[in-house]
């Protein structure tokens, strides 16, 4: 019987410890699966990621590439545009220079104008002469014909006109010493206005003349001019539209490259969590690790006979976020020789901390940071054979073991 009951027992226990098994089996594979479920989704994230900053820098470089070409097209309209301008200014000198001449020619015209004006006048004042003198000669061969001079008649009808008549020797033998008189003013007055006449055309051509020099000059330097002026314009819209779309493809490289610069932080502090095991790394010092990684070169003090390595090196990727050891002000953020990019910060009055050939800064010089702050990425900036952080501590400008702090 009390075998039974001993066997019976053994027997409830061995089924209590498999229910046992059982209830905590589920918290246990919670426990285990998500582990490795994360570092899978991790991996896959971080894969995912790097296409699209490859996918995305391949496009930049594509952007890059057509800012060359609309760079050069550019610079070829400015160039033509240069070359007409040059053109356009010296027509403009031309152009100056052919106004003096018609400034000259237009005083001459003036010149003529008023010798027009004047000779007009004196036309108008010789055949008022002429005519009076025809009038005063009429009314003397009227009253010679009342008095019954038939020879005289007979010479002014034989005369073929009032011209030949003036010329007629026997008219001017037979007519008194006063007619005589009239007929040499009458005679004078239509030889002035002759040559008047003829100086008036002179004149009229030669005024013309000008006017139409003076139009086919201005005519001809306004056209080229004109054409140059339209040319120009056709070569400035084309540039503005190259220049226009230049500007689009710069807009565009440039919000790539802002989304390139975001997912590549992204991947640093992806990788940075994978190779650390975390975000930031807590030693049993006061400062905390600037990057999650191993040391790849320790520290050791200089000696007069050999030259040691004055900091400590932290293999990590490079893109990986540097964080401040501890907080503190920047002091330095630039390039310093085989240093690279380099950033200091200071904890105090003696305390501080440098970190070595960053791909770039996140903070400024005079900028307060606090523990665990980003404030750069690691790179190989400077004399470095591959990406790292180098990390020095110093003490009042000397270096110390980083170690100590860490």
């Amino acid at each position: 019987m009390n075998r039974m009951t001993n066997s019976f027992r053994a027997l409830m226990r061995s089924r209590l410890s498999l229910l046992a098994l059982v209830a905590i089996l589920p918290a246990v594979l919670w426990a285990v699966v998500p582990v490795g479920s994360l570092g899978a989704s991790t991996d896959a994230k971080l894969s995912t990621l790097k296409n699209k900053i490859e996918k995305t820098q391949s496009e930049v470089d594509k952007k890059k590439g057509t800012e060359d070409v609309l760079t050069t097209d550019v610079a070829a309209w400015q160039h033509k545009i240069n070359g007409l301008q040059s053109k356009i200014d010296g027509l403009q000198g031309r152009q100056d220079e052919i106004e003096v001449g018609l400034k000259r020619e237009s005083k001459q015209l003036n010149g003529i104008q008023d010798d027009l004006r004047t000779q007009r006048r004196r036309q108008v004042e010789m055949k008022a002469r002429l005519e009076e003198g025809r009038r005063v000669l009429g009314q003397r061969l009227f009253q010679l014909y009342r008095a019954d001079a038939p020879t005289l008649i007979s010479v002014v009808l034989d005369s073929k006109g009032f011209a030949e008549l003036l010329e007629r020797s026997e008219f001017l033998q037979r007519i008194g010493e006063q007619d005589r008189h009239v007929i040499t003013v009458v005679r004078a007055a239509r030889v002035d206005a002759t040559i008047n006449a003829n100086r008036l055309g002179t004149l009229e051509n030669r005024q013309q003349a000008i006017t139409s020099r003076i139009k086919v000059k201005r005519d001809a330097v306004a056209s080229i001019k004109g054409e140059l002026v339209t040319t120009r314009s056709g070569f400035d819209k084309s540039k503005e539209r190259k220049a226009a779309l230049l500007a689009s493809v710069k807009a565009d490289r440039h919000q790539l490259e802002g989304s390139l610069s975001q997912m590549r932080e992204t991947q640093a502090k992806i990788e940075g969590v994978l190779v650390g095991g975390g975000p930031i790394r807590q030693g049993s010092g006061s400062m905390i690790w600037p990057v999650n990684g191993p040391i790849t070169s320790p520290f050791c003090e200089r000696r007069a006979w050999e030259s040691c390595h004055p900091g400590i090196d932290i293999g990590v990727p490079g893109g990986t976020p540097i964080r401040a050891a501890d907080s503190g002000t920047v002091r330095v953020a630039s390039m310093n020789g085989g240093y690279g990019n380099y950033t200091c910060i200071a904890h105090s009055a003696s305390l501080s901390t440098c970190y070595a050939h960053q791909s770039r800064y996140a903070v400024t010089v005079g900028q307060n940071v606090s523990k665990g702050q980003v404030i750069g990425y690691v790179g190989c900036t400077g004399l470095c054979f591959g990406d790292h952080l180098h990390f020095e501590v110093r003490i009042n400008g000397q270096v110390t073991s980083p170690l100590n702090y860490l």
